[in-house]
């Protein structure tokens, strides 16, 4: 493979657990502010801006925000000031552009949980506007909604056609493990992999699992 894909180790609890993902080999750290549901949910007032500061170039740090308003958004990422915004949920009052007129050379990507039909069109509709797309297995239409972290995998093939439309780099998340991440390659093709659940063991960062997704990876072709 002449470039392996990029690696974003999601759920990162502490200062510890983003040095061990760093020195595995990440591309990038999720920190995981308030959500309806899900794992790896820690406060956006201190942990996060501190493990953001923690983390050194080029390893990009992102806040995975459930808030579809865009000036809540703002005055959070301001906060915490990660490199990288990663909205979980559609914007329901303001615009892509705006976070970006407000947040000048901060990345950001789009989750798109990837059900149906209908979420090919959402992510080709999103992808003009934002630096990247990343695609999980949640549901925003339940009641109590999901919107990550699920240790779910999706329908691959709806994914494939997100990659090959969209135009912008795609991050694949959802249920992925170091047995499972060659199938993924093969189906997908993404431009990075999200993983959280697959590299946890009790809810803690485990060493082995790290080691054996990131060969994993190494190995694709």
């Amino acid at each position: 493979m002449s470039s392996r894909p990029r690696i974003k180790i999601c759920c990162i609890k502490s200062v510890a657990e983003a040095r061990t993902a760093v020195a595995h080999g990440a591309d990038a750290l999720g920190l995981v502010s308030a959500m309806p549901s899900g794992i790896g949910i820690i406060p956006d007032e201190r942990l996060i801006p501190e493990i953001a500061a923690a983390t050194p170039p080029p390893v990009a740090s992102f806040l995975l925000t459930s808030l579809n308003d865009t000036d809540a958004i703002i005055a959070q990422h301001q906060r915490c000031r990660t490199s990288t915004l990663q909205l979980v949920d559609a914007l329901t009052r303001g615009t892509h552009a705006d976070l970006r007129a407000a947040l000048p050379g901060i990345r950001i990507v789009q989750v798109i949980h990837v059900i149906d039909e209908a979420s090919v069109a959402e992510a080709i509709t999103a992808a003009p506007h934002v630096d990247a797309l990343l695609l999980d297995s949640g549901n925003p239409k339940l009641a109590v909604k999901e919107l990550g972290g699920t240790g779910r995998t999706h329908n691959w093939a709806l994914s494939r056609r997100i990659v090959e439309k969209s135009r912008r780099p795609v991050f694949l998340a959802g249920g992925l493990r170091a047995d499972n991440v060659a199938a993924a390659w093969a189906a997908v093709h993404p431009w990075g992999f999200d993983i959280c659940s697959g590299v946890r063991t009790n809810d803690t960062l485990d060493d082995a699992k790290l080691a054996a997704f990131f060969t994993a990876v190494a190995e694709l072709r």
